[in-house]
């Protein structure tokens, strides 16, 4: 059974947003890891890039398959895991933690009421 913990955002692409203040720490969530097997190398967005809600921001490459992570809010990346380009694999081990990808400058609040919370999204994957 895949976490998925309550004080996170969820979307429908398997992205959790942490919400500190005006700024979105977001990564994917424990079942898109777990779904994608051994990650191997992420294709990070860079700061200063411009986030649109539900649109790629950058690519997660496992063994099996190559993902898009779909950014959850619209807003700018004000920073990136740089610690995922030597070990991406920190994905895999720490989804919630270590393993988060980018920070964004929330641009539109109001999309905070369009993503699921921990319940809807235990729902949404069964």
């Amino acid at each position: 059974m895949s976490e998925i913990r309550d004080n996170l955002k969820y979307t429908t692409d398997h992205e959790w947003a942490l919400i500190e203040g005006g700024i979105a720490v977001i990564g994917i969530t424990d079942h898109a890891q777990s779904e994608l097997g051994d990650i191997v190398f992420v294709d990070l967005p860079k700061v200063g890039d411009q986030a649109k809600a539900g649109e790629s921001i950058g690519t997660i490459e496992a063994v099996k398959t190559v993902a898009e992570i779909y950014s959850p809010l619209t807003g700018e990346i004000v920073e990136v895991n740089t610690a995922l380009a030597d070990s991406a694999s920190i994905m895999n081990a720490d989804a919630y933690g270590n393993g988060w990808i980018a920070k964004i400058r929330i641009s539109n609040p109001s999309e905070l009421e369009t993503l699921l919370d921990a319940k809807s999204y235990a729902a949404h994957i069964g």
